[in-house]
């Protein structure tokens, strides 16, 4: 059963959801409006072997809505599958579409905040690219926190200004706030928001600590139907009202909200304040909006995962060879939400230290990109718009001629 659930059924949600308490606002009651039964529980933790990863631990994803601040969550979310740890491999640094945007973002925010030789937090660090970033052009000191860094992984001449912590961001590590503090692409996959933006909050005090977090933007998902971009992982869904009405209830003024790289990641910078902002900003939505988004989504959605299962199924009768480009979880949740994975022969991927993996839940290899020279697909899909002109290039420059579709 998948999007056969619509907020116009409200007494069936209402009534099923009438337990659960939205975690960003506290409001009881949610409705339901799109599920994806059995899922895997990660997407990017790799597996050595196939059998490894067909016998990966799966889960339901069922998205509620909270009328009352617009906030998403996937209900059935258990956070004992939350193990990130090293072998978790999310490194986007290997594209160069990718590395400019962050550069753009790294200066941007050391020209904005006069990050220079300054004490940088970064929650949620990932692999540490992005917070020595920062610490490279504004010869700063960092201290990374995250369960699945690897100290030494990335090379740079700032390494040993920075401090990497293998944890999960909590209470223990508020002594770490320095002079700004970041966080990308780790809310989404926290469902007590309230909670962890209060933390947060709290480790601050009375100090004039600028934040800034950049999420996945739920807007773009609901308006485009973007069901790669609704996975286990991420049990947190924002739009930008919701995410600036967290951040008030949590002691911030929000100083700036926006998006950027394609409409498809959310910003917001905000400053601690000793009494609840009342501050709108003109980039959020209204509440009506945001329904309005949903049930837009809800309506739509199986058309078009129809759409695409009848295009997969064509493929496969006319004997085409298909690649997915993008191993990561678009893939994941593009091939498992369609049930369609025998219809995909090869997945490739730019980044080494996936080459070689198997995908949970999936159980294909992944290849690297020169693969293609030699199996010359038919048809590449490629999980993410955004990187087509450069895997176009690699495409033209490996000799591999073949139609290139983003999802």
């Amino acid at each position: 059963m998948v999007g056969n659930q619509v907020l116009s059924e409200q007494s069936t949600s209402a009534a099923k959801l009438a337990e659960h308490t939205c975690p960003n606002c506290g409001h009881k009651g949610l409705s339901l409006f799109y599920e994806v039964p059995q899922v895997p529980v990660h997407s990017c933790l790799m597996m050595s072997s196939q059998e490894e990863a067909q016998k990966f631990p799966c889960g339901d994803v069922v998205l509620g809505f909270c009328d009352h601040c617009g906030f998403i969550t996937n209900i059935e979310f258990d956070r004992k599958w939350s193990a990130y740890a090293p072998n978790y491999e999310d490194q986007q640094s290997y594209s160069p579409t990718f590395n400019k945007f962050a550069l753009d973002l790294a200066n941007r925010l050391i020209e904005k905040y006069d990050l220079h030789n300054k004490d940088i937090v970064e929650i949620g660090c990932s692999k540490g690219d992005f917070l020595l970033l920062l610490c490279e052009l504004g010869n700063n000191r960092g201290v990374g926190i995250d369960p699945s860094v690897v100290p030494g992984r990335v090379n740079s001449e700032a390494a040993e200004r920075v401090t990497f912590i293998q944890d999960y961001y909590g209470e223990q590590h508020a002594k770490y706030v320095g002079d700004f503090i970041c966080c990308r692409h780790t809310l989404e996959h926290i469902q007590p928001t309230f909670e962890f933006i209060t933390t947060v909050r709290r480790s601050i005090g009375d100090r004039h600590i600028p934040v800034f977090f950049e999420i996945p933007d739920t807007t773009r998902v609901l308006k485009d139907m973007a069901f790669e971009d609704i996975y286990y992982e991420h049990t947190s869904y924002f739009t930008p009202g919701s995410l600036a009405r967290l951040f008030r209830a949590c002691g911030f003024e929000v100083t700036d909200l926006y998006r950027d790289y394609g409409d498809q990641y959310l910003f917001i910078e905000a400053i601690p304040v000793a009494t609840t902002s009342d501050k709108i900003h003109p980039f959020e939505e209204t509440l009506a909006q945001t329904i309005e988004d949903v049930k837009y989504f809800a309506d739509n959605i199986q058309n078009k995962l129809d759409d695409w299962k009848q295009k997969l199924e064509t493929m496969q009768a006319q004997g085409q060879k298909v690649v997915v480009w993008g191993s990561g979880s678009k893939c994941v949740a593009f091939l498992t939400t369609l049930d369609t994975i025998d219809k995909i022969q090869y997945v490739v991927d730019i980044n080494p230290h996936r080459h070689g993996k198997f995908i949970p839940g999936v159980g294909k290899q992944i290849m690297s990109p020169e693969f293609l020279k030699e199996y010359q697909p038919d048809t590449v899909i490629v999980m993410n718009s955004i990187y087509c002109e450069e895997i176009q290039k690699m495409l033209d420059d490996m000799g591999v001629s073949t139609k290139v579709i983003p999802l």
